[in-house]
């Protein structure tokens, strides 16, 4: 379970997140959407413990983790993976380098990075794909390397930052159907950010609705379509 005890974070004249409390239960698919500008990615980087409250406290457990520091805090990183909506992968290195790079930096052998690299191409559908240039991957391939790459070192949380938002409407319900999969086959939790309403009633179980760097409604994906309470979950639904 991750939880949020009132965060906040300020950029400069701008506060981006005031004062959130949030529950993300485990082994679950927990939905964060907003509109441009409500603070989602802010709000996602603090729980991946990419940036740092000003105020406020994050907990992994029972374990208070925005405070690490040092190599508690890299380890516990180690422990999360990430996919963007740009797909943030290495132009020099084919689909199989990138998946592999992971595993090297933790330092596993060659054999071992060769085996896990194949058996997560599979994993992915794209196990013809591992000695492809990028320019030779679609949008959709693309982004299965990158989900292939978060996974590689077993994370116990997949972050998804607006992974389908650059994608066509088919391309984005076959990977919205793979995260799916992927977090049922490996029992692990999901947090996606989006502001698209449709991917959140696709995949997700529950929802937080941020605006305006508040969270001004959450629960089952199921309540929140049947009786909206929020003037901006309306408006995201009616679109």
């Amino acid at each position: 379970m991750i939880v949020l005890k009132g965060v906040s974070k300020s950029y400069s004249s701008v506060t981006a997140v005031k004062n959130v409390y949030l529950t993300i239960p485990s082994g679950c698919i927990f939905g964060i959407i907003g509109r441009s500008g409500a603070g989602k990615s802010t709000l996602l980087r603090m729980t991946s413990l990419l940036e740092t409250p000003d105020s406020g406290e994050v907990y992994y457990g029972d374990e208070r983790v925005d405070t690490l520091r040092g190599m508690a805090l890299l380890e516990r990183r180690r422990k999360m993976g990430m996919i963007f909506q740009n797909f943030n992968l290495l132009g020099s290195r084919n689909a199989a380098g990138n998946i592999a790079y992971p595993l090297e930096i933790a330092g596993l052998q060659r054999k071992q990075i060769d085996r896990r690299v194949e058996e997560l191409l599979e994993l992915v559908g794209i196990g013809d794909k591992g000695g492809s240039r990028l320019r030779e991957l679609s949008g959709g391939q693309k982004q299965r390397v990158a989900i292939a790459r978060a996974l590689a070192v077993n994370p116990e949380v997949l972050f998804c930052d607006e992974a389908t938002s650059s994608l066509d409407p088919q391309t984005t319900r076959s990977i919205l159907a793979l995260i799916r999969e992927l977090q049922q086959t490996l029992k692990i939790t999901v947090v996606l950010i989006t502001h698209q309403m449709e991917v959140i009633r696709q995949i997700c179980h529950e929802v937080a609705v941020l605006d305006e760097g508040r969270i001004v409604e959450e629960g089952s994906v199921d309540a929140i379509f049947e009786a909206p309470q929020a003037a901006a979950t309306r408006e995201m639904i009616r679109v």
